[in-house]
């Protein structure tokens, strides 16, 4: 019976079982669009990868991303956990591992810097693949039905809960304060119904939380739900934090800028995950965003197929 190799690792942490379990098919070559799409059921984490060769051979590799219920055009952790597993190896589809990596993915190519310490690689730094795009507001009833809390823990000093995106869009809104966020939980009811008045999110309305420190504006603690996707919350989500820093810089006052953000997410769920990013703002817009964080390795097999 044919087989799939696979390793699974923790991203964004250096912790084993902590951050963001990630499963990763060094080489799926000779599977199925829907055989892909079981083997991310199976193991069910919020994203699992598929590396194949590159269309274009001055790229590293084209990599797919599937959720347990479809494949999705970009997100954070796959990418940092994909790139530190291959980081791993000499050679990729006969081509020698350098420490720049360039990934093919649905929402455009993919930058990535290996990271590395005397022990070898410990992580990686990607490049969002698109520039900052805004979308509707979100009323803030809906948001509050979704998480199951008052609508008057959710601020609006700074701006009203609306969509944004890097290369996958998602909900975002502040609370105001660690308790409520703390709070939250997701009202699936809720969800549908704000995915059925919101078409054009994929049918799966992910909503990222956050709260500002008040000493340190830069630092926000978060948590992220997309239950309709089967993600009832996700540990760390390197695209809706990429997505929300562009939002928060570009809102910034400052015309020029480099902002060095660190978001923690996961602690409600004992996963505990930090999230580096840097932004770079040049004449009022945003124009690049990194997002950095360390892994390790968890598990390695093979799949029957």
């Amino acid at each position: 019976m044919p087989t799939a190799d696979f390793v699974t690792v923790d991203v964004f942490t250096t912790e084993r079982f902590a951050g963001n379990p990630l499963a990763v098919v060094p080489d799926a070559r000779g599977l199925t669009d829907r055989q892909m799409q079981k083997i991310a059921v199976e193991f069910g984490y919020a994203e699992s990868t598929f590396v194949l060769p590159p269309e274009n051979p001055e790229n590293s590799a084209r990599v797919r991303i599937f959720t347990p219920t479809m494949e999705i055009p970009f997100a954070g952790h796959p990418n940092v956990g994909t790139a530190y597993v291959l980081g791993q190896r000499r050679e990729l589809f006969g081509k020698p591992v350098t420490d720049k990596l360039r990934f093919e993915e649905i929402a455009g190519l993919v930058e990535i810097r290996l990271l590395r310490e005397a022990a070898g690689v410990i992580g990686a730094t990607i490049r969002a693949p698109r520039p900052l795009e805004i979308g509707a507001e979100i009323e803030l009833d809906l948001i509050a039905d979704c998480i199951s809390i008052d609508a008057k823990h959710v601020r609006t000093t700074a701006h009203g809960p609306v969509f944004a995106s890097v290369g996958l869009a998602f909900a975002i809104a502040e609370l105001d304060g660690l308790e409520a966020l703390a709070a939250a939980r997701p009202n699936i009811t809720a969800f549908r119904k704000a995915a059925a008045k919101h078409q054009g999110t994929d049918g799966d309305f992910p909503i990222f939380l956050y709260v500002r420190s008040q000493e340190e504006p830069w630092n926000l603690r978060a948590r992220m739900f997309a239950p309709l996707d089967d993600i009832m919350e996700d540990p760390a989500t390197g695209s809706a934090s990429a997505a929300l820093s562009a939002f928060l810089v570009t809102r910034a006052p400052e015309t020029d800028a480099k902002v060095h953000l660190t978001i923690e997410q996961g602690v409600e769920m004992g996963r505990r995950s930090i999230i580096e990013l840097d932004v770079v703002k040049a004449a009022g817009t945003v124009t690049d965003v990194t997002i950095t964080g360390r892994c390790v390795p968890v598990m390695r097999g093979s799949i029957e197929v």
